[in-house]
């Protein structure tokens, strides 16, 4: 299990966006950057650092992605036909932690992880606690039964602060969740925006 080390909290100062559009993030707060130096004017970005930021901002969009884990996506992504960009999205959102996030289980992608690794998921009726895990199309995503009258569970599915994207079909009274297309980048619901082909030249140097 991968650990975030800093304070997620301080990636949106860092970052200097709200990444994940949350109404309590600190950056809605304070427009600069964690730490006693937060506050310096910034200078203008290399080309190199506008592609390292893209990387370390979608990244981190996705919870506790290793960087070994990461690079591997993008190799997948090179190796699949089409173009690499649509398929590093693709491949990031058929992740189970990102579909049950999307499917407004969960309040966070961290929690998405962490509601997974503790058993509290099936995939077709087969309990799955890898967050990584590749869904298809025509999956089914389901809260075991236990969980679905749970506080966590039913406040994440009020939350208005997002909505379920078109490409995951969800039923909140079931507690169930299609996979029902692998979505282009348009249609993800990034708060932000997020620019893959920055990431692709990031790691095609």
């Amino acid at each position: 299990m991968s650990k975030r080390i800093s304070a997620k909290h301080k990636i949106d100062r860092r970052m200097g966006e709200n990444i994940w559009g949350r109404p309590k993030s600190p950056y809605n707060k304070r427009e600069y950057g964690p730490g006693e130096h937060g506050q310096r004017r910034k200078g203008k970005l290399s080309d190199f650092g506008l592609q390292l930021r893209a990387k370390q901002k979608l990244k981190g969009y996705y919870g506790n992605i290793r960087e070994k884990q990461f690079h591997k996506i993008y190799v997948e992504a090179v190796r699949m036909k089409g173009d690499t960009s649509a398929n590093l999205i693709g491949l990031l959102e058929s992740r189970l932690d990102a579909i049950v996030y999307r499917a407004k289980f969960v309040a966070t992608v961290f929690a998405a992880r962490q509601f997974i690794n503790h058993g509290h998921v099936t995939v077709n009726g087969k309990r799955v606690n890898i967050p990584s895990y590749r869904c298809k199309v025509g999956d089914v995503v389901a809260v075991k039964e236990s969980m679905r009258e749970h506080i966590i569970v039913l406040d994440a599915a009020q939350m208005e602060e997002r909505d379920v994207p078109d490409y995951v079909d969800v039923d909140h009274k079931k507690m169930t969740a299609t996979f029902t297309r692998v979505p282009v980048l348009a249609e993800v619901p990034y708060p932000v925006m997020m620019e893959p082909n920055l990431v692709i030249e990031f790691y095609s140097r």
